[in-house]
């Protein structure tokens, strides 16, 4: 979901571009009237999260609109009520407003200031590459990721109910973190384990969190932990990127579909937070991949069809026996900065609230942690075009697009629900879980955070 570091960022006031900054807030007051910013003449009125949020949309809007001097008020305000050491809302942001910096210095708009693109480079998040261990504890750490594992393994285990080869292609942004757990589940079925292939797509792409370790390692100790509990596993990596919707293991799967597919195969589609990195119609598809049809589907190569509904019908056409659908439910599209900061300001607030939970302030996993949603931040604020890829759609529009690929909905069984049920009880009070329709979502404190649901072809 996101990329992580080791080091914390360095705090926005030990950045020398600021330090030059003399202005007191009297001036800012004199200088510029800010329409809808509160009149107050202290620091302590600007501390509510809507005042920060408009603020942050003040900011974005004289960043693109040129206007070089009221961003560089705004930059300052935001600067000395938002530490990075803060409250939640002060460290949310302080990211947003460091990815409007680095908007700012990437873009050269608006001239600003020399001294604000010479620290760009101090701005720069660096991935943390995590070992198998940390990144399984990592990911434990909340329902985060552990529902969408959860809700996902039960469908497939019922799905996959007396198949005797099951064949997984594991579409995961946590590296098949997923899979031992459903293995475990699986050598415990009563009739015996079903022979297992895996195929995983081996994207080129720095999308975090990354592994120090390749993917043919990563096979190695998945195929040893089967072994163990006496499953025959058959691994497979394809390279493969989302850039394109995944062209290259789709068509492989069309052959493999056609040439070995073994009598009483279940095919399983398992998508856990990756199909929002493929493009979808806010991108020009001839910016995506030229004049090549990655699906080498002519009908479809002079339509407006997005890639991302083009993967969804490829898909389709596999008949699989169940696909599972697991993502962040936003909506992080909208071509217009200041709709998609409004948006990711609204929902990235929970990642930031709910750390104070289960993680100390100073520990090197809470690092890890704050500078991955630093990263996302970033990417939607600071980039434009591919380089922008967290694209997050909300869960509504994701059941659109299934529909209209001929999927239909199957309902989570009662054993999800309770399994869970107890898996949030393992965590803070805030987590909660509710039932839309035929799907799950996983709340924060009322608010939805995570959604999973699963399809199966329509007839």
């Amino acid at each position: 979901m996101m990329q992580f570091t080791e080091t914390p960022p360095p705090p926005l006031h030990q950045i020398s571009s600021f330090s030059n900054f003399t202005m007191n807030k009297n001036q800012i007051h004199r200088t510029r009237p800010w329409p809808g910013f509160p009149s107050s003449k202290s620091f302590a009125s600007f501390g509510d999260a809507n005042c920060m949020e408009q603020l942050l949309v003040h900011c974005a809007n004289a960043i693109e609109s040129n206007d070089a001097t009221l961003a560089q008020q705004i930059l300052w305000v935001l600067n000395n009520i938002a530490p990075p050491d803060g409250d939640s809302n002060q460290r949310l942001t302080c990211a947003f407003l460091r990815a409007l910096i680095t908007r700012a210095a990437k873009s050269g708009t608006c001239k600003m200031l020399a001294a604000m693109a010479n620290a760009h480079c101090n701005l720069v998040v660096h991935n943390h590459k995590f070992s198998v261990i940390e990144l399984a504890s990592f990911v434990d750490l909340t329902p985060w990721h552990r529902f969408g594992f959860t809700a996902a393994n039960a469908a497939i285990l019922e799905a996959v109910d007396g198949c005797s080869v099951v064949h997984i292609v594991d579409f995961s942004l946590t590296h098949c973190m997923q899979i031992p757990t459903l293995i475990d589940a699986i050598a415990n079925r009563f009739e015996g384990p079903p022979r297992l292939k895996l195929t995983v797509a081996g994207a080129t792409e720095d999308v975090p969190p990354m592994l120090d370790l390749s993917y043919e390692e990563l096979g190695t100790k998945l195929v040893n932990f089967a072994r163990s509990r006496n499953v025959m596993l058959e691994f497979r990596v394809i390279p493969s990127s989302y850039a394109d919707g995944f062209a290259s293991l789709i068509e492989q799967m069309r052959v493999q579909q056609l040439v070995y597919a073994e009598s009483g195969e279940a095919l399983v589609i398992n998508c856990h937070m990756m199909l929002h990195y493929i493009p979808e119609e806010t991108l020009n598809p001839s910016t995506t991949f030229g004049s090549l049809n990655p699906y080498s589907l002519e009908y479809y190569s002079s339509t407006s069809i997005s890639l991302r509904s083009l993967f969804l019908k490829a898909i389709r056409s596999l008949e699989p026996t169940i696909v599972v659908l697991v993502d962040e439910d936003a909506d992080l599209t909208a071509n217009n900065l200041v709709c998609r900061l409004r948006s990711a300001f609204n929902y990235l607030w929970i990642p930031y609230d709910l750390v104070d939970t289960f993680l100390p302030r100073g520990s090197k996993q809470r690092e890890w942690y704050e500078a991955a949603v630093c990263w996302k931040v970033e990417n939607v604020i600071a980039h434009e075009g591919l380089q922008r890829v967290e694209r997050l759609e909300p869960k509504s529009r994701w059941v659109q697009r299934m529909r209209n690929a001929n999927f239909r909905g199957i309902t989570f069984g009662e054993e999800a629900v309770s399994e869970l049920k107890t898996m949030l009880d393992e965590h803070a009070a805030g987590w909660g879980l509710k039932k839309e329709e035929d799907d799950l979502v996983l709340t924060w404190k009322g608010h939805n955070a995570v959604f999973a649901s699963a399809w199966v072809p329509a007839a």
